[in-house]
Order: structure tokens, then C-alpha cells, then sequence
């Protein structure tokens, strides 16, 4: 999606001011809260394939508006719209291939299969960074918005593709039903809920990414190698993604491993350090496959995409008071020291996970 490098710079150039940018994302965070669950619901409820196909098909429509009104109203419209296809593509993708996987009897390789397919995504993302500037040079942004409407109607086109299995939910099987479901897995069920949270607190704190460039800059790295500096540390995130469902009995201890590279990486303030930064995130990365995958094999396919969309909408709140408590913390501290200080979240996170696997080995054992 060549928009998603130069979108902020499209609103600037439009007129928008700082404030009014600021006020954009709140609308797309707001929308994506709103009907995180819901379009859970929706997915357990009726067709996943087609959540899957309306999903691209809103937020091409989002960039279009964007493309060819380009004002505030529209600006909010396509972050509206942005929002929902991504909400209802939550929890719903996860689920249908785990339920296809589940019924050829490969439910083993759903963490492979995901990661690999979020490695590609930030491939993708990578290359639309780069081949954004040469069409942005060419076509304007013109050009480049009926590209990323493009290549999003081939999303809708892929989403067709996916088999389904899956009938029509029982009568009387609505969206009170579905949402009961749910809710009581996750009350009654101590293992769904403790995989739960982990997703939902590896999704919240992976929310640093976003001042990623902050840290390549405090490095001391001129404003050309910064970029660079992101893209290494984006590389690692797919090399993580690329080698996740591998060595998952490992986690603890990778994550309190990437949580030493992180604090090392990001106190040592040379650029050369960012590999320790990359090496982390890549580790992260591949956790967080796991943890999904661990999520999944947990649940009932009955409320599988409700209870999915319920760790994303922990994840989109935990992402604010992360981004609160950046935010404040930089009144006082650099970057390095924050992400420092972040990485004290991920030795609890590798601690936790210790002390669970511990606990289910004791239950295995005195069973």
C-alpha cells in the first residue's frame, strides 16, 4: 500500500494542521475499538470468507475518498472506513485458517503459516516504502493512491480464495449466543484467559514500534541513515516472523533474552547497537506468533473470532496508556533509557511464561 509512507504528508500538504492530524488517528483508533468485538461477532455469527472480502473492499474504498476528495471530511470518512476493514479482518483471518488448518489435521502448522505471512506483509510494507518515491515523482498523489486501491481490491480478491468449510450457524445461534460463548470461555477457562492476556499484552507493548525512528535518531546516525537504521530493525521483525511455530518451548527464555538485546541496544547509543535492537524485535515478533498460536489451540471454534477480536480490543487499550507512558517518560528521559525501561515488561512477560509452563508441567505430572 504505497499511501501507508507518505499518507501524513498528503494531509499536511492538503492544509490539515498538526492538530487536525492528531485528530484523524483518534477517529481511525475510536473506529477500530468500536467494532473490534462486534465484527468478531459478525465473523462467528455469518460467513468469515466474506468478512474477508467486504474488509479490503471498505478501506480501498477509504483510500479512494482520500485519492479523489482530498479534504478533512474525506480524511476522516477513509479512516472510518480504514478502521472497520481492519476490525473486521481481526480476528476473523485467524480464525478461518485455523479452523481449515484444524480440519485436514494441521492445526500444528497455524503458528508457521501465520508468521510467514506477516514476514511477507512487512516485505510488502518494506517495498512500498521504498517505490513510493519514485511513483510519488512520477504521478504525484494521484498515482499513488489508485495503486494502494488497487493492489487493496486484490486483497478482496484473495480473501474469495480462502476456502470455508464452515456452515451457516445453528438457528437461534445470533449474536447474544456467540457473545455469551465467548465471554464464559474466557471467565471459566483459566488457559484461555492467561493466553489471552499474553497476546493482548505482547500486542499492547509492541506498540513502541512506532518510536523505533526516535531511537535510530538519539544514536547519533545523520538523517539519512535513519531509515536504515528502521529498516534493520523491520528486517529483524520479518526474520522472526519467517522462523515462527520453531522452538516455541523456548519462549521464556528468548523473550528474557530479547529483553537484555532491547536494554543493551538501546542504552549503548551507537548506531552499530540497533542490531541488538533488531535481534529483540525479531524475537518478539516470534513470539507473538506463538502466543497467538497458543491462543487458538485454546479455544472453542464456536466463538474462535469473538474471542480473538476480544485480544485485539485489549491490545488497541493497552496501546494507550503505552503510548501515555512514552509520552510523559520523555519529559525526562531520552529514548534509550525508555526502551530500556520497556524491556523491564518483557523479562515479566518471560517470567510469567516460566512460571506457567512450570505450573502446567506440575499439573501434567501430578495428574
Amino acid at each position: 500500500m504505497l499511501l501507508y509512507p507518505v499518507y501524513a504528508v498528503l494531509f499536511a500538504g492538503t492544509g490539515l494542521s498538526t492538530a487536525e492530524i492528531s485528530s484523524l488517528f483518534v477517529i481511525w483508533a475510536a473506529t477500530s475499538l468500536l467494532l473490534e468485538v462486534p465484527s468478531g461477532l459478525w465473523a462467528d455469527a455469518f460467513s468469515r470468507r466474506r468478512l474477508l472480502v467486504v474488509a479490503p473492499l471498505l478501506t480501498a474504498s477509504g483510500y479512494a475518498a482520500w485519492t479523489f476528495f482530498p479534504s478533512y471530511a474525506s480524511f476522516a470518512i477513509g479512516f472510518v472506513l480504514w478502521g472497520a476493514g481492519g476490525a473486521l479482518r481481526s480476528g476473523t483471518l485467524q480464525a478461518l485458517v485455523y479452523e481449515e488448518l484444524a480440519r485436514v489435521g494441521r492445526s500444528s502448522a497455524y503458528a508457521r503459516l501465520m508468521g510467514r505471512s506477516e514476514a511477507i506483509s512487512t516485505a510488502a510494507i518494506m517495498a512500498a516504502t521504498v517505490l513510493a518515491a519514485p511513483v510519488l515523482a512520477m504521478g504525484g498523489y494521484l498515482a499513488v493512491g489508485c495503486a494502494s486501491v488497487a493492489v487493496t481490491l486484490l486483497g478482496a480478491l484473495a480473501g474469495r480464495s480462502f476456502p470455508e468449510s464452515r456452515g451457516p450457524s445453528p438457528e437461534g445461534q445470533g449474536f447474544g449466543t456467540v457473545l455469551r460463548d465467548g465471554v464464559r470461555e474466557v471467565r471459566r477457562a483459566p488457559r484461555v484467559r492467561s493466553a489471552l492476556v499474553l497476546v493482548v499484552v505482547l500486542m499492547g507493548a509492541g506498540a513502541l514500534d512506532e518510536y523505533i525512528p526516535l531511537l535510530a535518531e538519539s544514536t547519533g546516525a545523520g538523517a539519512s541513515a535513519v531509515p536504515l537504521l528502521v529498516l534493520l530493525v523491520t528486517a529483524g521483525t520479518t526474520l522472526g516472523g519467517w522462523f515462527a511455530g520453531r522452538g516455541t518451548r523456548w519462549a521464556a527464555p528468548a523473550l528474557a533474552l530479547a529483553a537484555g538485546c532491547l536494554a543493551a541496544g538501546a542504552l549503548d547509543g551507537r548506531p552499530a547497537a540497533m542490531i541488538l535492537v533488531a535481534v529483540a524485535y525479531g524475537i518478539f515478533q516470534w513470539a507473538m506468533t506463538a502466543a497467538e498460536a497458543r491462543l487458538q489451540d485454546r479455544i472453542a471454534d464456536r466463538a474462535r473470532a469473538t474471542v480473538t477480536s476480544m485480544a485485539g480490543f485489549g491490545a488497541d487499550a493497552v496501546t494507550v496508556p503505552v503510548y501515555a507512558a512514552y509520552g510523559l517518560g520523555s519529559t525526562r528521559l531520552g529514548p534509550g533509557p525508555l526502551y530500556a525501561l520497556a524491556a523491564i515488561l518483557y523479562l515479566l512477560i518471560a517470567l510469567a511464561l516460566w512460571r506457567g509452563g512450570s505450573g502446567e508441567r506440575a499439573d501434567r505430572e501430578g495428574g
